[in-house]
């Protein structure tokens, strides 16, 4: 089968969040099972040249504003047979960001450079002379492939190409200004035959609903969380109408990164057949942030976007979160990396200055992030919603026992503590409040100084987990076969 990828971001040459990641596994895993695979990116400013090669030809990309002209460079992707092409549009791309300069200052012509890249997949793919069967969006900024296969490539050589189309975030939609939609190539009749327009704007995902043959989302309960008006973000109406297509397949790892007992990050090895290794990484987590050196004190672990998406708010919220609380009443030791929002990062770094039991560090670091993953005892993930999430499945295969809020993939991948049998894999709560995020983790603490075996069967049982991506790419293959043959149909 022959699959294009078409991605704003894509492991390890753009990243933002956890679509780079999931975009470049997916399509590893599926290279290494057999399939043609390629993916198209924008050569953003901080991508250089000089490690790729351009292929031949310029592109010409029209739009009812401008005329663009680009070039197509090239790699494969590291350790791995999967093509990846870099589009070259120095007007659009050529900037030091993916979606702006800040994350709080997105570019005001995002309209024109995201649906270019959707133009582009299918120049580039004329000029490669090679016509996929798949062509698989991932997120609004590329949700518009799937409505130029539908409208301006209808009846070309892409009348047999089905659409994909990933959910990974529903938060983010692309919206905009009607006064964009020239910018998009295409006729007024398609601002509602296309399903874009929303409350007067335009809705670049809702459009991808609309028109493609099958949606993903990464994570089962997640695709029963966006169909609920609390989930849903406005689109839930939507969901529940292509509920038929719609399918959530959880995100697998990299388990050549993230593997205890091959991790380069790690000062000492370890697997669930012995976990000697793992008091090691612990007394070195400790040594390094500055905790008390102590093997019989649980550590708590963060590795997070400092945003309210997280569930910040309810740990690290002044006067209101519960962090304080944990610190002077339950014998804990935290360890957090994170960067995000300013009153956030301030409150970590005044924890860490008041308190010796935690630790608190502004930025990201990728050593230090596996440090964490291996040497805590238990990760604290209290996500306000998770479409997916990859730190407790990391955590899970380092035998660190989560401790998360019952969402999205989250509640796919974590099984709840069950006291009297002594099972599980982690400590889950039902509603995310400063007294539930306490609550629970009180519980788990009270686990470990009173239940210790059964700690240790659960990391035993949380490395067990198969969370690679052969799993999920197996999934994949079986939805675009489907897809195929919806049309076909149409």
């Amino acid at each position: 089968m022959k699959i294009l990828f078409v991605s704003s971001e894509v492991t390890p040459f753009a990243k933002s969040g956890g679509l780079g990641d999931a975009v470049s596994s997916l399509a590893t895993a599926l290279s290494r099972a057999g399939h043609d695979v390629r993916i198209l990116l924008p050569r953003y400013y901080f991508i250089s040249k000089n490690t790729l090669r351009r292929t031949n030809g310029l592109l010409e990309i029209e739009t009812a504003r401008e005329h663009y002209h680009a070039f197509l460079y090239t790699t494969a992707m590291p350790n791995s047979q999967v093509k990846i092409y870099f589009l070259d549009c120095e007007p659009l791309y050529g900037r030091n960001g993916i979606y702006g300069y800040s994350s709080a200052q997105e570019f005001p012509d995002n309209p024109a450079r995201f649906s270019v890249l959707s133009k582009a997949a299918f120049a580039a793919c004329r000029s490669l002379g090679w016509i996929p069967d798949i062509m698989h969006a991932n997120d609004w900024p590329t949700s518009l492939v799937p409505v130029y296969l539908n409208t301006t490539e209808k009846n070309t050589e892409f009348s047999d190409t089905a659409g994909v189309l990933t959910i990974h975030n529903l938060g983010y939609q692309g919206i905009y200004s009607r006064d964009h939609f020239p910018e998009l190539g295409l006729g007024w009749e398609y601002f509602y035959g296309a399903g874009f327009e929303y409350y007067g704007n335009v809705n670049f995902l809702k459009a991808g609903i609309v028109s493609a043959e099958c949606i993903t989302t990464v994570s089962p309960t997640y695709a029963r969380e966006i169909q609920t008006p609390n989930g849903g973000f406005g689109l839930d109406g939507l969901l529940r109408q292509r509920s038929r297509d719609l399918v959530g397949i959880l995100n697998g790892i990299d388990v050549d990164i993230w593997n205890p007992a091959a991790d380069p990050y790690i000062p000492a090895h370890y697997s669930y057949k012995d976990m000697s290794g793992k008091a090691a990484c612990k007394a070195a987590l400790q040594k390094e942030l500055g905790l008390p050196s102590d093997p019989n004190v649980p550590v708590i672990g963060m590795v997070t976007r400092l945003v309210e998406q997280k569930g910040i708010s309810e740990v690290f919220g002044r006067t209101y979160g519960c962090m304080r609380k944990i610190l002077e009443t339950i014998h804990v030791q935290v360890a957090v990396l994170g960067s995000g929002d300013a009153w956030a990062e301030e409150a970590i770094m005044n924890y860490s200055a008041q308190y010796p039991q935690f630790k608190g560090v502004v930025g990201y670091n990728e050593r230090l992030a596996h440090l964490i993953e291996a040497g805590a005892d238990f990760f604290l993930m209290p996500s306000r919603y998770e479409p997916c999430g990859l730190n407790q499945m990391y955590s899970l295969v380092y035998g660190t026992l989560p401790i998360v809020h019952r969402t999205g993939g989250l509640a796919d991948t974590v099984v709840n503590y069950n006291q009297e049998l002594g099972e599980g894999t982690g400590f889950m709560f039902d509603d995310l409040t400063p007294q539930a995020v306490y609550d629970t983790v009180g519980w788990a603490m009270w686990a470990w100084y009173n239940k210790l075996q059964h700690i240790q069967n659960m990391r035993v049982r949380a490395m067990q987990q198969d969370f690679s991506w052969a799993r999920s790419a197996d999934e994949y293959v079986r939805l675009y076969e489907h897809a195929i043959s919806l049309r076909k149909a149409r």
